[in-house]
C-alpha cells in the first residue's frame, strides 16, 4: 500500500500537466484546441427469425380454368412413350385430373423437334407461366413450393411435381417428387444443373435421394413440398422433413440461387425411369389428381 501511495503522488503532477496541454487550458486564446472525436458504432445485422411468416404469392385451386399454366402438346424426352396433349387435362370440383390412356398416336417428337414420332400413350403436362426462385432481394431469400396430389397407380406410370428453367439445365432443375406407380410407398427427389444448354454436370449418384413413406401415395392426397434457400433444398412430405440437401461442390445448389424456374405437373410413361421394362406390362389407364398448388416466399 505504501508503494502505491508514493507512486500515485509522484505521477500526479505529470498527469495534471499533460491534461492541461491537451485541453489547451492556458492564458492565451491562440492555443489550438483539439475537439473530442466521437465514433458512432455500426448497428449489428438483425438475426433472421426462423419462425417468421411465409407470404403467399401465387396459388391455383383449380376452380375455374388453366389460364395460369401452359399445356404441352408434343412428345418429351428420356425415351418416354407418352404424347402430351391438353385434352388429357380436366377440372372438376376443384380437382385437376391428368388422364393417362394407352393410345397409339403420331405427333411431334418433342417441343424442339417437330419430326413425327409414334407414341403408345397419351397424357398431360402443364407448366406455370410465372417463374419463381429465391434471390438476395428483401423478402425473397427463401421460396416454398407446395402441392396436394394423389399419385397415379400402375406399372409404367411416372408422375412428377418439379421445377426447371430454360435453357435447361443452365437455370437448374429440382425434382420435388418423381414416383413409380407400381411402388406406391416410395418416391425420389433429384437435382440437375449445367453451364451449357442440354448438358448437365450433376451426377445422379450425388443427387438422387429415395424416400420411403408409410402410406400408399396412390390411395389418397398428400402434400409434397420444397423449401429452397441459398444453401439448401428441403424435401417435405405431409409437413415432415424427409431430406435436406446442403450445398456442396457436387450438387451445385449454390448455383441455383438467383435463378427462376417454372413449376411442372405431369405424368410420363415408361422411359429411362423404367429400365428393361416392356410397355406390354404397363397399366392401360391411370389418373394423377391435383387439389392445389401454392408458392410462398419470405
Amino acid at each position: 500500500m505504501k508503494k502505491m501511495n508514493v507512486l500515485y503522488m509522484s505521477i500526479y503532477p505529470i498527469l495534471f500537466a499533460l491534461l492541461l496541454s491537451f485541453s489547451g487550458c492556458s492564458g492565451s486564446g491562440d492555443d489550438p484546441v483539439i475537439d473530442d472525436i466521437v465514433i458512432d458504432p455500426q448497428p449489428l445485422p438483425e438475426p433472421i427469425d426462423p419462425n417468421r411468416p411465409w407470404n403467399l404469392i401465387w396459388e391455383d385451386d383449380f376452380e375455374t380454368d388453366l389460364s395460369l399454366w401452359n399445356s404441352w402438346e408434343s412428345g418429351a424426352y428420356n425415351n418416354e412413350i407418352q404424347y402430351y396433349r391438353p385434352s388429357q387435362l380436366s377440372l372438376q370440383n376443384g380437382i385437376l385430373t391428368i388422364d393417362v390412356q394407352r393410345e397409339t398416336i403420331t405427333g411431334a417428337n418433342n417441343p424442339n423437334d417437330n419430326s413425327p414420332k409414334e407414341f403408345q400413350y397419351v397424357s398431360g403436362r402443364i407448366e406455370t407461366k410465372t417463374t419463381f426462385g429465391p434471390s438476395n432481394g428483401t423478402g425473397e431469400t427463401e421460396y416454398r413450393f407446395m402441392a396436394h396430389i394423389k399419385m397415379p397407380a400402375g406399372n409404367g406410370m411416372w408422375p412428377a411435381f418439379w421445377s426447371y428453367g430454360d435453357p435447361w439445365p443452365t437455370k437448374g432443375e429440382i425434382d420435388i417428387i418423381e414416383a413409380r406407380g407400381n411402388i406406391p410407398m416410395q418416391f425420389s427427389s433429384n437435382i440437375f444443373y449445367g453451364t451449357e444448354p442440354g448438358i448437365p454436370i450433376t451426377n445422379n449418384d450425388n443427387t438422387v435421394v429415395e424416400h420411403e413413406v408409410d402410406v400408399d401415395i396412390t390411395a389418397d392426397f398428400h402434400t409434397y413440398e420444397l423449401i429452397w434457400t441459398a444453401n439448401s433444398l428441403e424435401i417435405l412430405f405431409d409437413g415432415e422433413l424427409l431430406h435436406k440437401y446442403n450445398a456442396s461442390p457436387v450438387n451445385y445448389i449454390a448455383s441455383l440461387f438467383g435463378q427462376k424456374q417454372q413449376i411442372v405437373l405431369n405424368t410420363a410413361v415408361g422411359g429411362f425411369f423404367f429400365p428393361n421394362s416392356s410397355p406390354s406390362t404397363f397399366a392401360d389407364t391411370a389418373e394423377m389428381q391435383v387439389d392445389w398448388v401454392r408458392v410462398y416466399k419470405r
